[in-house]
């Protein structure tokens, strides 16, 4: 037993003597090896991972710089890290850690980085002190680096740029390293790319929304089921039931202000047509839009979103009747004013001769009282002339102090024979204590010479007991004190669901031919623009009355325009 134990210490000694245990230590030496290698490339890969998930693409390229060389010196020599990108035809240092005062600098053309460029690969440099000393790079002075590594960043075969990574250490940089470089260069050209689309779409998202915003008039954009995506927020004045946010809601009720489709919706012929669509719409509340229907199309040419452009056209419209309204005036007035000057030659003459033959003696009493009556007729004529040359005038007449009863007398010797011609009435009221009011005695003869012949029509079918009443006064409101003038008619009323409409301008419930919806749309122009307003009480079968409020301070401005009063 004692020789067997000596003859197995002899051979643990042969085989530890004969390299077997030397060839066990070895192996574990490389296994170490090995184990170490595998746990710098998992570093590595880590690093590539990480820069994938942290790295964003609202990143600025200094802090992208900065995220990766916080990592990099754990599984590479790296005590510099830069990026220079292409501008123009230039390349220009972007960003670096350390720091430098060459950042925004464009890089000279005999620099190793353009080589890096040219030649469109991966670059490593070993620089000795001399090299070093006079090298065109700042970095390379600063730092003193002795190993540089420069990659191309290739982004769908363009060059973009160089990744520059520097050592203090000489010949840094071996094939393996040169892979991962290579490897971080290419993630990192994605990254700055995606950064670079990002800031262009967001770039132009912002411009597109600002100019969005920027539209005075309403714009929204809906869906094929009536929801609105997107809108410009500019829908004040709208009769929409605008609660809580607009997107996803239904553009019939937040814009519209209605529980179901409108019925003036151009949705369906647009999907139809495939092609744009418009429309003037006129509400109950007196205004009028034009409604703009624009499809919008997906890349295979099918419809997705409308988008509805609505303009408010109200002023727009009273300008148009204004001016229409002033033409046709204008062409009246000329006629009316050729016609007065004709006349006014022998009603002189006239009233001439009759004067001078009253005062001949010898004349019975008779005759006399007709002579009398040839002259106050006269007298009467020439003053109806005179105020048809005073209406006809042409040209814009400043504002001055007059009174409403003045105003009412002499429009009623324009137009009292068209009213009595229809068996109508006149039955005045005027105060005689009434305030002068500042104003243009010319509109004021238009608004109430208008107020007259609505009368007179609103009472054609009436058969007998025509009646119309001029009245004038004072009115105190909590915003004034106003002077009115009211024509009362017995005629056949404004039906209720007119009764909103009729300061609309084209609207009439005239037969065609009899008027052009202008006069009333014309007439409340005009008081509002003395800080004035109209009035309206009616009913059906019993009459109508209009009444021009005009204030007696000038700078006082009715809040009412309209009223509807049942009588």
């Amino acid at each position: 037993m004692e020789n067997q134990h000596l003859i197995n210490e002899k051979m643990r000694l042969i085989e530890h003597l004969t390299g077997v245990n030397s060839s066990k230590i070895n192996y574990y030496t490389e296994v170490k090896k090995r184990n170490e290698e595998i746990i710098k490339q998992n570093n590595r890969l880590e690093i590539i991972h990480q820069i994938i998930k942290d790295i964003n693409i609202d990143m600025s390229l200094a802090d992208i710089i900065e995220r990766v060389y916080q990592r990099l010196p754990l599984v590479i020599h790296c005590e510099f890290l830069g990026l220079a990108l292409m501008q123009d035809d230039n390349l220009v240092m972007t960003a670096m850690v350390p720091s430098c005062d060459c950042t925004g600098r464009p890089v000279p053309f005999k620099s190793l980085l353009w080589h890096a460029i040219r030649e469109r690969k991966s670059m490593v440099y070993s620089l000795d002190e001399e090299q070093r000393a006079v090298h065109d790079c700042p970095p390379i002075k600063k730092l003193d680096l002795a190993s540089l590594a420069l990659d191309p960043l290739i982004v769908k075969g363009n060059v973009i740029g160089v990744l520059m990574i520097g050592s203090c250490t000489e010949n840094a940089y071996r094939e393996d390293e040169v892979n991962f470089t290579r490897q971080l260069a290419d993630q990192l050209a994605i990254c700055i790319e995606n950064a670079r689309l990002y800031e262009q779409v967001l770039k132009s998202k912002i411009e597109w929304e600002e100019t969005f915003r920027a539209l005075t008039d309403p714009v929204l954009i809906i869906d094929q089921n009536y929801n609105i995506v997107r809108c410009n927020n500019r829908l004040d004045g709208l009769p929409g039931k605008i609660t809580g946010k607009p997107e996803k809601s239904k553009c019939y009720s937040y814009v519209w202000g209605r529980d179901e489709k409108c019925e003036f919706c151009l949705l369906d012929e647009v999907n139809k047509n495939r092609a744009p669509a418009y429309r003037r719409i006129q509400l109950e509340s007196g205004k009028t839009f034009d409604v703009h229907y624009y499809p919008v199309f997906k890349g295979d040419r099918e419809i997705y979103s409308v988008i509805h452009h609505i303009k408010d056209v109200t002023e727009q419209i009273k300008m148009e009747a204004q001016l229409m309204q002033s033409g046709k005036l204008a062409a009246i007035g000329e006629m009316a004013a050729g016609v007065a000057h004709e006349l006014n030659n022998p009603m002189t003459v006239i009233i001439g001769n009759s004067q001078m033959i009253m005062r001949d003696a010898g004349m019975d009493e008779g005759n006399l009282e007709l002579l009398r009556d040839i002259y106050n007729c006269g007298l009467r004529c020439k003053k109806i002339i005179q105020n048809l040359l005073t209406f006809s005038r042409q040209d814009p007449r400043p504002k001055s102090r007059t009174s409403l009863n003045d105003v009412v007398e002499r429009v009623l010797t324009l137009i009292r024979y068209q009213i009595n011609r229809n068996n109508v009435d006149i039955e005045l009221n005027l105060d005689p204590n009434l305030p002068e009011v500042l104003a243009n005695e010319q509109q004021l003869d238009q608004v109430l010479i208008n107020f007259l012949l609505n009368a007179r029509d609103a009472m054609e079918n009436r058969r007998q007991h025509k009646k119309i009443i001029i009245s004038t006064g004072v009115r105190k409101t909590g915003d004034g004190e106003y002077v009115g003038a009211t024509v009362t008619d017995n005629g056949e009323g404004i039906p209720p669901e007119n009764i909103m409409k009729i300061f609309n301008p084209f609207f009439t419930s005239k037969e065609a031919g009899r008027g052009t919806g202008l006069g009333l749309s014309v007439s409340l122009g005009i008081a509002e623009a003395h800080g004035g307003t109209i009035e309206v009480a009616s009913k059906p079968g019993r009459g109508s009355s209009f009444t021009l409020l005009i204030p007696v301070d000038p700078h006082a401005n009715a809040t009412t325009h309209i009223r509807y009063q049942g009588r």
